[in-house]
């Protein structure tokens, strides 16, 4: 059984003394440290020209990885600061003794929250799996082969999630451990504290994908370790953080909800039959007279959102709550949404989603486009970078060399490490710097 008290450590890489949360200075909290780490950090910008689910929208109303971001962040706020305070109530002892207040909750859940697709990589989920074709039936197959089987696998099933926990902590050159983020917060973004293998060896939601690359194996472990977080050996695993939870009710209620929203505003879902959806989830709070009084479809559709949110964040909170006993025993096996009262209506809403949205032609003409340019600068980065560590650059694998950040050129020469460095080299682009690069090696000088 998980107990909270680790469960919310303030220690960060490199230290040598415990931090305890009741000597913490009021004006700068760690883990509120930890959220202004993550918003200043240039791999959190370059969100903002990532995609959500629109690749490359010219409209306004389209949400990025960036303002995505930020909602799941201020939805996980809220849903932090509700479990805290009945935490607290539970366990009086985490207040009084160690001096842990609602908000710290709030904050740990927020930072993990804002930092949840920071390794994605761009042209959305599309990304990871144009970066997994190329090694596993593209142009990178033959060097992926020589890899033993957890690198390779890492390659093929190329994880945003665990990109995230590297660059959140790649050690550089006088930069040591990264960000430096509170180990709390840390448990808290890694939804999936596995290995790349075993691939899903349970049904259990936090084996679905993986969190963390061989190489960060023995930093999650030091981790895992100070949280407290049960140990699964026979599966490569650890119990989820159980704020983990949390983070990715934040996410699902927003996806859900605001996936929907970009695609009403796009003309993708007719409105009348949007409101109908959105009204039989809201229904027990409407305020009918309000809801009429608004003449402006914008001004209805906003109501709607929030109205839904709210909804989904109270009872988000109530499901975390009646199975926080099987959260810390590391049994309760799905997410928070999977158990919620509003299940039927969540899932009409993806569907017409998946149906409308996330099927339309634009998107799906955009997310091919997207494979030929990963797929293009995998083959020429991959071919400079393995050259390079063979002491052997052509005079073009010196230009592409020049081309990319020698802060993404391979650390090690080793075949994993060169590929690797390939791959989240790749991940590090924006949508219009993917396109950008892909036509200068393509030979279109714009």
């Amino acid at each position: 059984m998980m107990q909270w008290e680790p469960l919310l450590s303030l220690k960060r890489q490199g230290d040598t003394h415990k931090r305890l949360r009741i000597e913490q200075d009021h004006s700068r909290l760690g883990f509120e440290v930890d959220y202004d780490r993550i918003l200043f950090s240039s791999a959190f910008r370059s969100l903002q020209d990532k995609t959500q689910v629109i690749p490359l929208s010219q409209t306004d109303f389209v949400h990025t990885r960036l303002t995505h971001s930020l909602e799941v962040s201020v939805v996980g706020r809220s849903l932090g600061r509700m479990a805290g305070k009945q935490l607290l109530e539970k366990y009086p002892e985490l207040g009084a003794t160690h001096g842990y207040m609602a908000t710290d909750f709030g904050a740990i859940v927020a930072a993990a929250a804002l930092a949840h697709d920071i390794g994605n990589p761009p042209f959305g989920h599309s990304g990871e799996k144009a970066i997994g074709a190329f090694f596993s039936q593209g142009g990178g197959a033959a060097l992926a082969a020589g890899l033993n089987p957890l690198q390779r696998q890492e390659l093929l099933d190329f994880e945003g999630n665990a990109n995230g926990f590297r660059l959140l902590n790649a050690t550089r050159p006088g930069v040591p451990g990264g960000l430096r983020l509170s180990y709390a917060t840390l448990g808290a973004f890694t939804k999936y504290p596995k290995a790349a293998l075993p691939k899903k060896p349970s049904p259990h939601i936090a084996h679905k994908k993986y969190g963390f690359f061989d190489s960060e194996k023995d930093l999650y472990a030091d981790i895992a370790q100070e949280l407290g977080l049960l140990k699964d050996p026979k599966n490569n695993s650890y119990a989820r953080h159980p704020l983990a939870f949390l983070v990715e009710a934040a996410d699902d209620i927003c996806y859900t909800i605001i996936d929907f929203e970009d695609g009403i505003n796009l003309g993708l879902i007719s409105e009348d039959y949007a409101l109908e959806y959105l009204i039989k989830l809201v229904k027990d709070s409407i305020n009918t007279k309000t809801y009429h009084a608004m003449s402006h479809r914008e001004d209805r559709l906003s109501y709607l959102r929030a109205l839904a949110i709210n909804t989904l964040i109270t009872d988000a909170t109530q499901v975390f709550m009646a199975h926080e006993a099987a959260i810390l025993a590391g049994t309760f096996d799905c997410a928070l949404l999977d158990k919620s009262q509003y299940k039927a209506q969540i899932e009409d809403i993806i569907n017409l989603s998946v149906k409308q949205v996330y099927q339309a032609p634009e998107v799906i003409e955009k997310e091919v486009a997207g494979y030929q340019i990963i797929a293009r600068i995998l083959e020429v980065v991959c071919s400079a970078f393995v050259a390079q560590s063979a002491g052997r650059p052509s005079t073009y694998d010196k230009l592409i060399l020049n081309m990319v950040p020698s802060l993404h050129h391979p650390q090690e020469k080793d075949p994993y490490s060169t590929l690797m460095a390939a791959a989240t080299y790749v991940a590090s682009l924006s949508d219009s710097a993917a396109v950008y690069m892909h036509n200068k090696i393509s030979g279109r000088m714009l």
